[in-house]
Parts: C-alpha cells; structure tokens; sequence
C-alpha cells in the first residue's frame, strides 16, 4: 500500500489512539476484532451518508474512484496496473475512465 505523509500521521494516530491489542488495522468498536467485508460496506455507507451522498457507495467503487483520480492525473496506465495490482491491462481500463472535461480536451487536441 502507497501512502504519503498525512496518510503517516493519521494512521499512526488511530492506531496510538486505540486500546485493543488486535493487529488488523480495521477493528470494529466493541469487542475489537478484524472487521468483515459486510462489516466495511456498513461503515462506507454510513461515511457516505454523513458526507451527504444520496446513492448507494459500496468499496469496490473507491478502487475504481482511484484508478480514475489517477488516470485524470495523468498517471500511466501501466502504473495505475501496478498500483490496483492487475494482471492485465484490459482489467485496468474497465477501471480506470476518463472523465467529461478531459475526454473532451482530448478531443479538441486530436480532432
């Protein structure tokens, strides 16, 4: 996992913060022990709903956010591959979409 500086300070601090003796980074509240993957989507959806997003958000979406974040970015696609851990770059397209305004700048600069 790639992370920067912030990324640093802040996990540092929630696990400095945390009393449990569990080694999953995420843990649920009570009764500390590894969150499932119903349990995370749980936690998205509410992360989502605080943040004031009518649909529906599941984690499989942030991996294709990311790959898009990065491609707008102007990252590589060989990169992004690597990052999302992909065998095959046809796999790194389907995540990885351009957005309206760089399609279209594209666009202005090819045709």
């Amino acid at each position: 996992m790639y992370f920067n500086i912030r990324c640093d300070i802040w996990l540092k601090r929630y696990i400095q913060e945390r009393t449990d003796q569990d080694r999953a980074i995420f843990v649920t509240e009570r009764i500390p022990h590894r969150m499932s993957i119903a349990q995370m989507r749980y936690v998205i959806k509410r992360i989502s709903h605080r943040a004031g997003i009518d649909k529906t958000i599941h984690p499989h979406q942030l991996r294709h956010s990311y790959a898009t974040h990065l491609l707008n970015n102007g990252a590589p696609l060989d990169v992004i591959q690597s990052l999302l851990g992909h065998e095959k770059s046809e796999t790194t397209r389907i995540y990885a979409q351009l957005s309206g305004k760089l399609r279209q700048e594209f666009y202005r600069k090819y045709f």
